[in-house]
């Protein structure tokens, strides 16, 4: 005798709302494993060499370039994305509010059913375009917001943790995951809107020694919103000015100004509040910027810039960075760095006198964590990356 037909029963709030967190709490637990097992099926054909980050060739120069050669340019007026983050495609992960709606957005899911500690809409300055040149990129900038990347890059992200779940050890059919379909090519700027973060690998470079190490961050699950549960260099934030204010989207629209302050506030613990609600930073005059704007112009403090490139499994965008302070400027400049601050803390290693340092850069050190250890994909192909220019960038330590 045939079974009977199975009804199309919809989830009730609670279970859809337990559901969503079950995957998100997945999403976060597992990333670093995810992304590998996404690269293991899916091999994609622009993987920078060595590393697991997303590329198009001329996004990474052959050389590292210095951080002032990097030209950019402003766009206010560019057309939206075809892609927001609220396509159908996403319905099949959107959980039921407990009066039996559905939710707009991831954003607002993640806001009323794991909200990390932070979590703003801020304005962003949206990647459109990079074009490469003999002496350095120029990069074409618009407006965007920060929620872009929550309710594209996370759900995507989502999407596919989901699909892992309910295919356990078979492989991830590509009509299990429609919205990452949908997005075709991630590289493609056009194609959805893309904020970027400037990700920085901070070195403390000891010329007398030879040595070099550099600042680790552990990224906390419970603080941020992407990215938590893995390791990343330090420091990194979103490229947007310090405040929505309107005169601070040009005042804050620089590479150098964005680093300075994610230095100001990750390393040093020191406040995001600059007072910009009511007027501009005045960058000639505020300590830090004056301090280290000066040792660049000296040569104690070298900036450079090795590309930009994708994450592979949420498909958020970093710009990488290198920071090269010589030892007695980077002594001075952190005579007292912080171990945790708003969206982690710093990873270290004991050393004879139980001081926490940073971790030396060396070989050993890039392969253990590019390697085997859990580090976001930005983090280890800028390590790759650095440790494969080590000679420009250090001035000829190679250890």
């Amino acid at each position: 005798m045939p079974s009977p037909p199975v009804a199309d029963v919809q989830p009730t709030p609670f279970d859809s709302g337990e559901q969503w967190r079950r995957v998100r709490g997945f999403l976060n637990d597992q990333r670093h494993a995810l992304t590998g097992r996404l690269l293991a099926e899916h091999t994609p054909k622009s993987l920078i060499p060595g590393t697991p980050l997303l590329a198009r060739r001329h996004w990474i120069p052959e050389q590292p370039v210095p951080l002032e050669h990097v030209r950019l340019n402003w766009k206010p007026d560019a057309p939206a994305a075809p892609l927001n983050g609220s396509e159908p495609e996403l319905d099949h992960i959107r959980p039921h509010r407990e009066d039996g709606s559905v939710y707009r957005s991831y954003a607002d899911a993640v806001r009323e059913l794991a909200k990390p500690r932070l979590f703003e809409n801020r304005s962003c300055y949206r990647l459109l375009d990079v074009e490469a040149s003999a002496t350095g990129p120029t990069l074409t900038f618009g407006r965007g917001q920060y929620f872009d990347v929550i309710n594209i890059c996370e759900a995507a992200a989502h999407e596919y943790a989901a699909a892992v779940l309910a295919s356990s050890d078979k492989p991830v059919a590509p009509s299990a995951t429609p919205f990452r379909a949908s997005i075709a090519d991630p590289t493609d700027l056009t194609r959805r809107p893309v904020m970027a973060a400037t990700s920085t690998l901070t070195i403390r470079n000891d010329l007398a020694s030879g040595e070099a190490e550099f600042v680790l961050h552990w990224r906390d699950p419970e603080k941020v919103a992407s990215g938590g549960g893995l390791y990343q260099v330090m420091p990194v934030g979103m490229f947007q000015a310090s405040h929505d204010a309107p005169w601070n989207e040009g005042n804050d629209f620089d590479l150098w100004r964005a680093i300075l302050r994610e230095l100001s506030e990750e390393l040093l613990g020191d406040t995001e509040d600059y007072g910009s609600d009511r007027a501009p930073i005045d960058y000639a005059a505020w300590p830090p910027s004056k301090a280290l704007t000066a040792a660049r112009e000296d040569g104690r403090l070298r900036v450079f810039w090795l590309g930009l490139g994708m994450d592979p499994l949420t498909f958020v965008t970093d710009m990488l960075t290198v920071a090269v302070f010589d030892a007695d400027l980077f002594d001075e400049t952190f005579q007292r760095i912080v171990s945790t601050n708003d969206e982690g803390h710093r990873v270290g290693q004991e050393d004879a006198t139980g001081r926490s340092t940073g971790i030396p850069f060396t070989a050993e050190q890039v392969d253990r964590l590019t390697g085997t250890e859990p580090m976001q994909p930005a983090g280890a192909a800028l390590l790759r990356l650095a440790w494969q220019h080590r000679k420009a960038l250090l001035g000829g330590i190679q250890k």
